[in-house]
């Protein structure tokens, strides 16, 4: 069963996230924005103006007391000490954020939006430094841990690209649809009606790995090589769209939440670890057994088609609700996934050690 975090909220909530102190943030619809103690006491509350929907939140990875939020076209910094106005606003995106991140050195912010466009703020000189841009809904975008220029994005043109902040165009990209077998037959035709639309994405804290959880069903790993990437791994996650990736930090640990109520834990250690223990090695053996059908183009290379069996979640969470978001924190020693769905209140639930 779960713990239920309650008196925070009146709305459903959108977005959490978690400093590195143990303090958590959530926000949700109409302006509403809130910070928890461990124990799951509101300890400050926030009407932000506009009432629009609170879509992100995000702690700067550098300073505990500054909080990153979206609402709307908005993006307001806080600080978490005395939740009042916010510190600073930056009104730089035309539609909807979906999405922010924050670079480990907390010198650049990224807003993706319902545009498609990526604005990537320069924080020190206050202004934007670049405009990144997917052809549909950016829905997803994230900095690379150890590569403060480098970042992922993914949207509902079912695109993931890798980008430098040096350059306005992405280094690599990958369409999802493309990858998917070609065969007819009733998985062909389920893609047709149920396209990878890219919805989450989250880094691993080696910076080399990340996932992106689509509208599919299915969970996707790639591991970035120098100016681009491929696909590491890919397995069916959750029987309708995956809503939220969460790479956990350290090992490769990884929660996933679905459309349908589920919140998945996996270990793909065994899965990715050899691979990434040496690089070169599995690429050059990887290419040497490649089937000829394998494209070197930015289109995903071809994995056996029986990969996503094989890989089977460590602990399955029936959460019963749509997840809008998860995360995950350390209370009172133990690991706890943190989630966010339609309701007004954050559910915890213990997990395994």
């Amino acid at each position: 069963m779960a713990l239920k975090w309650i008196g925070g909220h009146s709305s459903s909530i959108l977005c959490l996230n978690v400093n590195s102190e143990g303090l958590v943030a959530s926000g949700a619809e109409r302006g509403e924005l809130t910070l928890w103690d461990g124990g799951g006491t509101p300890t400050g509350q926030l009407q932000l103006p506009e009432a629009d929907d609170v879509t992100s939140v995000v702690f700067s990875p550098c300073c505990p007391t500054r909080l990153y939020t979206s609402h709307g076209e908005t993006i307001s910094l806080l600080d978490v000490r005395s939740l009042k106005e916010p510190v600073e606003c930056f009104h730089v995106n035309e539609e909807e954020i979906n999405c922010l991140s924050v670079n480990e050195t907390d010198n650049f912010l990224a807003a993706a939006d319902d545009s498609g466009a990526i604005k990537v703020i320069d924080l020190e000189n206050k202004k934007v430094t670049r405009s990144l841009r997917h052809a549909n809904i950016c829905s997803s975008v994230a900095f690379r841990p150890q590569r403060p220029q480098s970042l992922v994005s993914c949207g509902l043109d079912m695109q993931v690209m890798l980008w430098n902040l040096q350059k306005a165009r992405p280094l690599w990209t990958t369409n999802l649809q493309e990858c998917e077998p070609q065969e007819n037959g009733p998985q062909s035709a389920g893609q047709f009606f149920n396209p990878p639309l890219a919805h989450s994405l989250s880094v691993a804290s080696c910076g080399n790995l990340f996932v992106c959880g689509a509208q599919d069903g299915k969970v996707r790993i790639f591991r970035v090589t120098g100016v681009k990437f491929e696909r590491e791994l890919e397995f069916q996650g959750h029987s309708l769209g995956v809503s939220q990736v969460l790479f956990m930090p350290g090992a490769y640990w990884l929660l996933t939440g679905g459309n349908d109520g589920k919140v998945l834990l996996w270990d793909v250690n065994s899965d990715v670890g050899k691979q990434l223990k040496s690089p070169a090695k599995s690429l050059q053996r990887r290419k040497a057994h490649a089937p000829a059908s394998t494209r070197k183009d930015g289109k995903l290379n071809k994995v056996a088609s029986n990969e996503h069996t094989r890989v089977l979640p460590k602990v399955t969470i029936e959460h019963g609700e749509k997840v809008n978001w998860i995360a995950c924190a350390e209370i009172k020693g133990s690991k706890k996934v943190l989630v966010a769905d339609q309701s007004s209140s954050v559910s915890v639930y213990p997990l395994p050690q």
